[in-house]
């Protein structure tokens, strides 16, 4: 099931987000779409799937040229997947739409995405809600400095994405749910 397509996308991925670290923190941000890969291939993914996990922020955070060469390496298929889990791209003088505009944008999408485009979403955020209950937990609600929304905007996204996973019966929905609601209790 696993070829040496994923080292390869491992690879780019590590390219993409070279020198990039977590939020706030000191984790390389290539942890994040290992974390995601894994849990996707935790409920399920094929190794396309497995690999657009790996490059789900590619696009989004190394610009457009990420899409000729996901296409280029992996196909048309794994570009489709990528492309349906990017909620906005930098222009050329690296700036995104405004915040609010771009995640209303992506919750509206998500209601209608194919269901292979919802399970790396899921597993994209699964790993960051763990990731801000263990902050929280860590460092507690300075976290939410992190975010461009604070507190309030990270909760109504969140809370957003759990609706929208439920309602669309994604596969890890209740585990979603169960951070988010952990997130909302170590918030008071």
């Amino acid at each position: 099931m696993i070829t040496s397509r994923f080292s390869r996308a491992v690879s780019l991925a590590i390219e993409a987000h070279d020198g990039d670290f977590r939020k706030g923190t000191t984790i390389p941000y290539i942890s994040h779409p290992l974390a995601v890969a894994s849990i996707a291939l935790e409920y399920g993914a094929d190794e396309d799937q497995a690999i657009a996990a790996l490059l789900h922020d590619a696009i989004e955070d190394g610009g457009e040229k990420y899409s000729h060469l996901i296409k280029e390496q992996f196909g048309d298929r794994v570009l489709y997947l990528v492309e349906g889990c990017t909620d906005g791209v930098p222009d050329s003088q690296g700036v995104k739409a405004d915040w609010h505009e771009r995640k209303r944008s992506y919750l509206i999408h998500l209601k209608e995405a194919h269901d292979d485009v919802l399970l790396i979403s899921g597993a994209d955020k699964l790993h960051n809600a763990r990731s801000i209950v263990s902050d929280l937990k860590s460092v507690g609600q300075i976290v939410f400095e992190r975010f461009s929304t604070k507190k309030d905007g990270t909760l109504w996204y969140y809370e957003s994405l759990a609706d929208v996973f439920d309602d669309r019966g994604v596969p890890m929905s209740q585990p979603i749910r169960e951070a988010i609601n952990e997130i909302i209790r170590l918030s008071r």
